[in-house]
């Protein structure tokens, strides 16, 4: 039986950063974007959406909807049919991390939102070439479209999330590592450590994108999404 697949949107996205992956994948199984907004803890927002997802499901998480996607595989693990991780790290804010945020959060609640969108998401995550221009306007209008409200929640999120080390070493099903060899927020040799502890994991790094492969390079990141969905399940 076809898995639904439940994609994760990353910081201040929305739907629209899966489109091309949602309109192609949809043709032959049931495809969702579920949002990440609405609550302050990691813990919070992955308990919500396993009260709305189907009973058993493919996950595929962007950046902070990664790290939302890890934490449902570590609450329910016999629910995630297959997990993939884009552009994501499994560590938890250091303090320094956690602290240089709060300066964003001021900024944001106080009508700066754009701002301070440049200084978490600066231009340079995104590869080099003729459309970053055009890629990063369009993740400028989803932030703006979000709002300041969810900024800080999902700043505070991020702040307090958990440590997923010891939930990657415990994954079993088939698992997708996926990232830029351009990204500079979320590196290579971040994805490379997060694929040496999954016992199940492929890890695809594509040359041409950063940290929004899905924007920057849409097919092959669809055609590594298909591959993934069709990996055999492991043995029980």
């Amino acid at each position: 039986m076809t898995e639904p697949l439940v994609f994760l949107t990353g910081l201040m996205c929305d739907a629209r950063v899966f489109s091309a992956q949602f309109l192609d994948l949809s043709s032959d199984r049931a495809v969702t974007v579920a949002p990440t907004s609405m609550g302050e803890r990691v813990e919070q927002i992955a308990s919500d959406l396993l009260d709305q997802l189907p009973h058993r499901f493919a996950l595929a998480g962007h950046s902070m909807g990664a790290i939302i996607a890890m934490e449902i595989y570590r609450r329910a693990p016999d629910r995630v049919a297959r997990l993939c991780l884009i552009s994501t790290d499994s560590f938890a804010d250091t303090p320094q991390i956690a602290a240089a945020r709060e300066p964003l959060i001021v900024g944001a609640r106080s009508g700066r939102l754009d701002v301070v969108m440049r200084e978490a998401l600066p231009p340079e995550v995104l590869a080099e070439g003729p459309i970053r221009a055009e890629i990063y306007e369009f993740i400028q209008a989803m932030s703006a479209r979000q709002g300041p409200e969810v900024f800080v929640r999902q700043m505070r999120a991020l702040q307090r999330r958990p440590d997923q080390q010891a939930t990657l070493r415990k994954i079993s099903v088939p698992t997708l590592v996926l990232c830029g060899a351009q990204d500079t927020l979320t590196p290579v040799k971040r994805h490379v450590f997060m694929s040496e502890l999954i016992p199940t994991a492929t890890l695809r790094i594509l040359e041409d994108a950063g940290h929004f492969p899905m924007l920057e390079t849409p097919t092959l990141t669809t055609e590594a999404l298909r591959e993934w969905l069709a990996l055999p399940h492991n043995p029980a």
